[in-house]
């Protein structure tokens, strides 16, 4: 009876995660198109600043709750003081920069190669080795990506937007980067996230100040930037780490992230009106077939892990 009890407990946290995750892929699902509409008006950095502001605010009301107030103002600022100019400033300065110079489809199908950058770069940083497996992914991922940048004109090196697709690319880096660097970081995930936008929000003032200045552009873009803030950089990230800590089985909830990418290209095409390009669907379709390569390597390891 125990035994069945420990099985049906199990099965209940697995799913309350999948919900959780699948709350998580569908926001984030959405953010492309309000990355798009938001800088219509706005540069990068005023979305940044903006976004910054509102996801500092809601995960400092949710550390408040939780009673991390204390813990938060006591420690872990020395990580912050390095963490917070990666990410959100230098990750997501590079990432809008991105989305304001190519199509959102384009730029949204060149970050998801950041699980491979991952992988390619914990060999200098961890330590850690290249599979056979793990090379060939990156090859076909990255074929995509190549079909993505010449925009399906693959024997033609003159990109439409060579800057933005660097920047695409350099976000990969700089988001793979940061989280490899943050595999010793022992503060709790929500403290982290409100610690690093704590750091991140005055030095964006410091830019906005510097830069553009403040203004105002419309009920809409506001709205837009608003619901970047709470959602890509907020609500998602609680839901995913609520997800993540809950399921038995780490990649039951990590494949879910392949269902974003067909409802983010819907979501641009019908709010944005980009028409979805040939080639934006045979390189994701070849991103995904890299990380989906990458997955399947390491669902067998896990498993076996598990039931030693």
């Amino acid at each position: 009876m125990k035994m069945a009890a420990t099985s049906t407990e199990v099965s209940s946290q697995d799913r309350q995660a999948m919900l959780f995750g699948l709350g998580a892929v569908a926001l984030w699902s959405t953010v492309a198109t309000a990355f798009k509409v938001a800088l219509v008006d706005m540069s990068p950095l005023e979305l940044m600043w903006l976004a910054s502001l509102v996801s500092w605010l809601l995960m400092g009301a949710l550390v408040v709750r939780q009673g991390l107030l204390g813990e938060a103002l006591r420690k872990g600022w020395r990580t912050a003081a390095w963490a917070g100019l990666m990410n959100p400033v230098a990750y997501y300065l590079v990432l809008f920069g991105a989305y304001d110079r190519l199509p959102g489809q384009e730029a949204m199908a060149l970050n998801y190669t950041w699980a491979l950058a991952m992988a390619f770069l914990a060999v200098p940083i961890l330590g850690q080795r290249l599979t056979r497996i793990d090379v060939l992914a990156g090859l076909v991922a990255y074929s995509g990506v190549w079909v993505i940048a010449t925009r399906g004109q693959v024997l033609n090196v003159d990109f439409a937007d060579p800057l933005g697709v660097g920047l695409a690319l350099a976000s990969t880096l700089l988001w793979a980067l940061y989280w490899l660097l943050n595999v010793r970081d022992a503060r709790p995930p929500l403290v982290a996230q409100w610690q690093n936008f704590g750091v991140g929000l005055p030095v964006l003032t410091l830019l906005m100040l510097l830069g553009p200045g403040f203004a105002w552009h419309g009920w809409a873009t506001l709205g837009a930037g608003v619901y970047v803030g709470l959602f890509e950089m907020g609500i998602a990230f609680v839901l995913w780490q609520l997800a993540v800590h809950r399921v038995s089985r780490t990649a039951k909830v990590s494949n879910l992230i392949f269902l974003s990418p067909p409802v983010s290209l819907l979501l641009l095409h019908l709010v944005v009106g980009e028409p979805i390009l040939v080639s934006t669907l045979v390189g994701l379709v070849l991103i995904l077939g890299g990380l989906g390569l990458q997955q399947w390597q390491k669902a067998p390891v896990t498993a076996a892990q598990e039931s030693s």
